[in-house]
């Protein structure tokens, strides 16, 4: 039987453009999950470099780490924070067309 062989994948050998990894992270946005957004930031992160980004966001490398990973749970202020210092942008849109009442 032959064998099969893989190698890693990492997405953020695939985040070249602003582009890129705003259309990542909206689809991470999309999904709903707060970990799995969690883990797209820090993979955008990652392709940025994570020293600068956390340089810019004013979070420890370590910390950014740590929060940005799958199993973290970073406060919305780190979110935002890391957001700006990664030249990307959140924006708000009706879900389906509805109106609040």
């Amino acid at each position: 039987m032959a064998q099969t062989t893989t190698t890693p994948w990492d997405p953020a050998d695939h985040l070249h453009t602003h582009e890129d990894m705003a259309a990542y992270l909206e689809a991470a946005l999309e999904d709903g999950d707060p970990a799995l957004v969690a883990a797209a930031l820090g993979d955008i992160a990652r392709a940025k470099g994570m020293t600068g980004v956390s340089r810019a966001a004013g979070v420890g490398r370590e910390s950014l780490y740590k929060a940005l990973s799958a199993s973290g749970n970073p406060e919305f202020a780190t979110v935002l924070k890391v957001i700006r210092a990664l030249g990307l942008r959140l924006h708000a849109s009706p879900a389906r067309n509805e109106t609040a009442s």
